[in-house]
């Protein structure tokens, strides 16, 4: 197993329509409040590992983080961010954290599912159209082991889960 990686536990993040929909032209679909604040307290103080089109749709590098974003162009350069061109690259960035997390896109969790060790992932109770998807979680692989459920309310006209797997063959 690669060092870079084999100390490490390797945390997807995600929120995804139940029919693993997660965007539609580089923009989030749904807003949920709650998630987001989830979202912000879970990755608060680590690394964040993302796709360059997942930093672009954003309005700047994510604070108090560290923001590395994952890119073949070479010729890519963002503020506050570092760049990475190889998965063992990106990882090399995340130092001292010993869980770095991964925040998208679809080809940025597709790469990194095979090494993740968690999965936090908000599934929306709902279909939606688009065209970026969250890889599928294999119940040979993965084990949920935690489901927080949430009702639509005022806000939403669907409801949510909290959903946290745990990859079977972990090596943490």
């Amino acid at each position: 197993m690669n060092d870079v990686y084999s100390l490490k536990e390797i945390i997807l993040i995600a929120a995804a329509a139940e029919n693993d929909v997660l965007g539609k032209d580089n923009k989030l679909i749904w807003h949920i409040s709650n998630d987001l604040k989830r979202f912000k307290r879970l990755t608060m103080g680590h690394s964040v590992i993302m796709g360059r089109k997942t930093f672009e749709s954003m309005p700047k590098a994510l604070p108090n983080r560290t923001n590395i974003i994952l890119t073949r162009n070479r010729e890519y350069h963002a503020k506050n961010a570092l760049i990475a061109h190889t998965t063992e690259e990106a990882l090399s960035f995340t130092k001292e954290d010993p869980t770095p997390f991964i925040i998208g896109g679809g080809e940025i969790y597709s790469l990194f599912l095979p090494i993740a060790d968690v999965i936090e992932l908000t599934r929306i109770h709902k279909n939606f159209d688009g065209d970026a998807f969250f890889p599928e979680i294999k119940n040979s692989e993965w084990k949920l082991i935690s489901d927080e459920k949430h009702q639509h309310d005022g806000e939403l006209s669907f409801s949510y889960s909290y959903l946290t797997f745990k990859k079977i063959n972990s090596k943490i």
